[in-house]
């Protein structure tokens, strides 16, 4: 079957064992009745049978939305289906190994970027236990994927979400590479303006589409703000399928039915379903050779 899209540049994995109690408890408060989904690496490889290359990464969010994988898991995947999957590391700079386990991903383990979530792990953006891993990245050409944006977990900094943070650190590292997850929701502003202002900020719409009035005013400020070349596609998975992220976004205009009010174009419905994170993440050393 043709692909649907390029990449979905966000997809987490982890094994049933990783996945702790705190997280059925903080689920049911969202999602009553919802089990673990699994999202080992058999389960993402038949997932992520309509795209054609898929960039995973463990979570370490044992303590606010109880799942913690690793880095090993991601590489293991990798290793089993590399004509899918790119691996990336997952930082938390609480750990006093925090580089040490950087180090190991990406030069042992050959992990191709990061993944970090400052609102689950309790970590701003502008802490000094960031500075070594910001260095490290922009030196070794290493991109940064953040969750920015809400979310679900009671014990998470809400503030930390808001990508106006990621500004400073972009000025401060121009050449680190940073992508913004799940455009900032609900500030999507924020994230749209801060993408548009900073060469090295790109941003991606892995699960959003089940909130379709935000998801539509979110695509519509990023045309009039003209930075659809910057969004990627990506679903979330297993928060989110990957055909139903895309029919999702390849139906955002049916609920304007009946108005007068601006569509999101097929040009860039079209262009965040075929975009190349690997002719964009990596200055001039793209990841798949």
């Amino acid at each position: 079957m043709t692909a649907r899209a390029y990449c979905d540049c966000h997809v987490n994995i982890w094994n049933d064992e990783d996945v702790l109690p705190l997280y059925e408890t903080q689920i049911a408060r969202v999602r009553p009745g919802a089990m673990a989904p699994k999202a080992d690496a058999d389960t993402l490889y038949a997932e992520m049978a309509h795209v054609e290359k898929a960039i995973v990464f463990a979570l370490n969010y044992a303590d606010s939305s109880g799942i913690e994988s690793s880095d090993e898991t991601t590489a293991a995947a990798v290793a089993k289906y590399p004509e899918k999957f790119v691996g990336f590391a997952y930082v938390d700079p609480r750990r006093p190994d925090c580089m040490d386990r950087l180090v190991h991903a990406v030069e042992d383990l050959k992990l191709k970027g990061v993944k970090f979530g400052p609102i689950y792990n309790g970590v701003a953006l502008s802490d000094p236990r960031l500075v070594p891993v910001y260095e490290y990245l922009q030196k070794h050409n290493i991109p940064l994927t953040m969750h920015m944006g809400t979310t679900y977990a009671r014990n998470a900094p809400i503030d930390m979400g808001r990508s106006l943070h990621v500004e400073p650190i972009a000025l401060r590292y121009p050449d680190l590479v940073m992508v913004l997850a799940h455009m900032g929701h609900p500030w999507y502003e924020d994230c749209i303006v801060v993408s548009r202002k900073q060469p090295n900020v790109f941003c991606e719409i892995s699960a959003l589409f089940y909130r379709p009035w935000q998801y539509y005013n979110i695509l519509i400020a990023a045309q009039e703000y003209r930075i659809t070349d910057k969004i990627f596609f990506g679903s979330d998975f297993p928060a989110a399928r990957v055909d139903e992220s895309v029919d999702g976004l390849l139906s955002i205009n049916d609920q304007l039915e009946g108005t007068k009010l601006p569509r999101v174009s097929e040009e860039t419905m079209q262009r965040i379903l075929w975009s190349n994170p690997f002719e964009h993440w990596w200055k001039g050393d793209n990841p798949l050779g």
